[in-house]
């Protein structure tokens, strides 16, 4: 079940689900709207032949700031990771979907691949994965409403929260664009969660 903008205000007030910062003006009828910080982590596509998912990959990319009222350009073809102005917590019973903004999306902005599902116990920021399909470039300014997120409620409270030290969770706390930490499920028996 998708919580209304009723439920969420509810979950928001009892501290159930933090958003911070947060306009109230950013609450929509079933989701509420993020924004995109200023961090880029911009991936240098000429150092490697190919990417090794066994590897670390914190050398191929360099972390990169939109100044204010300036623009972050984004190429046809290119990928880079952003993330989200907001710190997001979330409960035992709840999972969100993080998702575009249907008006970037008419542009060819895609602002992730596959990373759109937050599991319950997440708290940090959002990292995105953002892609421009389109043939022209594509502006990117700090502060901008970059997507949304929804919230689903769980059957029952997840046994395991994402972030406990059984799962060990890649991603919990993170505060700036993350690189991926693939290359951690080879030699751990059973892999991670993301």
């Amino acid at each position: 079940m998708v919580l209304s903008d009723r439920s969420i205000k509810e979950a928001l007030s009892e501290g159930r689900v933090v958003i911070e910062p947060l306009d109230a003006s950013d609450i929509q009828p079933a989701s509420v709207d993020l924004h995109l910080d200023r961090k880029i982590l911009v991936f240098g596509n000429h150092q490697r032949p190919y990417i090794d998912v066994k590897e670390s990959l914190e050398n191929l990319s360099q972390l990169v700031q939109i100044p204010d009222n300036e623009p972050f350009i984004l190429h046809p073809g290119d990928f880079v990771l952003g993330s989200t102005v907001e710190h997001i917590e979330l409960p035992e019973d709840l999972v969100a979907r993080l998702e575009g903004k249907s008006s970037l999306g008419r542009i060819g902005l895609v602002i992730h691949s596959t990373a759109g599902f937050v599991d319950p116990g997440w708290k940090g920021n959002l990292t995105l994965e953002l892609s421009n399909l389109a043939r022209l470039p594509i502006t990117l300014y700090y502060g901008m409403k970059i997507g949304q997120i929804s919230f689903l409620s769980l059957t029952t409270p997840a046994e395991r929260l994402y972030g406990s030290e059984s799962l060990g969770s890649k991603y919990q706390g993170q505060v700036e664009p993350t690189a991926s930490r693939f290359h951690r499920d080879f030699g751990s028996a059973g892999g991670s969660a993301d």
